[in-house]
């Protein structure tokens, strides 16, 4: 590890934002300083649509920061890269050392050359030709090839320095975290509620969970497993809240009065007004949820008209167009997948109705509800809340 390098981390579509951009620029290096705080001292800063992470001393974990700066929300490629003298002599010096490897593995090479500082005295092109002509003599064996190369050098003139790189990695993209507003997801311990509050999160938006228990019906891991899923998410959304609120006589009092083929619904009916009142307190203005049409028999159009009936608030399903393929393939990207399979059962299992409602008709649902204390069951249920802090550096639950 060169003890000079830095990273470049090249802005998406915030630089689409027009007189508000800024703003986001602002929240995204502000993102990015909070989730290097775990990994050293590193200065961080912007200049023409790239943000500048220097580490500042010999104690920083560059690995650390490396994975974590690619997983922060606006952040749409980084690249590893050297600073030195504007200069061709500098530049291929540079070239020639930090490179040196993978020009050993490599068969052909290409330079490419960006000049953000218009006032240096190549342009691209000439910048490319004299580089790559100096480095085709060092590397005699290493042939060039503009079209198809093995290795692309490539050269970055800026306002401080000019800035020597291989091919950069891909960010975690969307916009910064923070600025799509707040909003609640309802977090269980399946394979999509994580993906959905994911793919939110990359949207901009900062989250609190929610989370039901049902003790005896669901266990200490089970939470713990949700837990563990919150945590793993850490990485991408930063902190968060995940609320906890007890479920059991909810469920109970569904079991001894109402249908059996309305259970799910009217459990669902349930969760959805206790996420409101939970994002109601977090001063949320959107409940999540990773519904997706039509996978399961309460995710019938009629079944999530009937589900949403009891909010007033937007609820955002991110997934509600994919397939179990699509979404499995994300939880395995994000790395939610294996903690999401984990043999503990959630609240959504206990008292699975055997034939449940596919088309329900919503006054039926209302009617077959009214027989409860909705008001003093969801009040009750909220008087147990509690909550837990998830931060990045927590241990891992499971």
């Amino acid at each position: 590890m060169n003890q000079h390098e830095i990273f470049l981390l090249k802005l998406g579509e915030v630089v689409l934002k027009g007189l508000n951009r800024r703003s986001f620029e602002d929240k995204l290096m502000s993102n990015v300083s909070r989730r290097l705080r775990h990994y050293g001292s590193f200065q961080v800063y912007t200049r023409q649509s790239t943000i500048y992470v220097e580490p500042q001393g010999d104690k920083c974990d560059l690995e650390g920061a490396w994975k974590a700066c690619r997983q922060v929300f606006g952040v749409v490629s980084v690249a590893r890269a050297v600073p030195c003298e504007k200069t061709v002599e500098a530049i291929v010096e540079t070239a020639k050392t930090y490179l040196r490897d993978a020009f050993a593995a490599a068969h052909s090479f290409k330079v490419e050359s960006r000049r953000a500082d218009k006032t240096f005295y190549l342009n691209s092109i000439q910048l490319s030709q004299a580089v790559g002509g100096d480095l085709a003599e060092a590397f005699p064996n290493v042939a060039v090839d503009v079209h198809t190369p093995d290795l692309t050098v490539f050269v970055e003139i800026r306002e401080k320095a000019a800035y020597v790189h291989g091919a950069s990695e891909p960010g975690a993209g969307g916009l910064p975290v923070g600025m799509g507003g707040r909003a609640v997801s309802l977090l269980s311990g399946g394979i999509d509620s994580p993906v959905s509050s994911w793919m939110m999160a990359r949207r901009g938006v900062e989250l609190e969970m929610v989370h039901f228990v049902s003790p005896p019906y669901t266990s200490q891991q089970a939470q713990d497993k949700v837990l563990e899923l919150a945590r793993l998410l850490t990485a991408y959304c930063g902190r968060m809240l995940v609320h906890i609120v007890p479920f059991t006589e909810i469920q109970e009092e569904i079991r001894r009065n109402c249908p059996e083929e309305y259970f799910t619904l009217i459990m669902r009916r349930f969760m959805m007004r206790i996420a409101e009142a939970v994002a109601k307190k977090a001063g949320a203005k959107a409940l999540i949820t990773g519904e997706s049409l039509g996978q399961v028999a309460s995710q019938t159009m009629m079944a999530l008209g009937v589900t949403e009936d009891v909010t007033t608030m937007p609820v955002l399903r991110p997934l509600i167009g994919m397939d179990k393929v699509e979404i499995i393939r994300i939880a395995r990207e994000i790395g939610t997948f294996d903690t999401s399979i984990l043999p503990y059962e959630d609240c959504c299992t206990v008292f699975t109705p055997r034939h449940p409602a596919t088309r329900p008709d919503l006054e039926a649902v209302r009617a077959a509800e009214a027989v409860l204390d909705v008001d003093g069951l969801v009040a009750k249920a909220m008087a147990g809340e509690t909550w837990v802090r998830v931060k990045v550096t927590d241990e891992a639950k499971i």
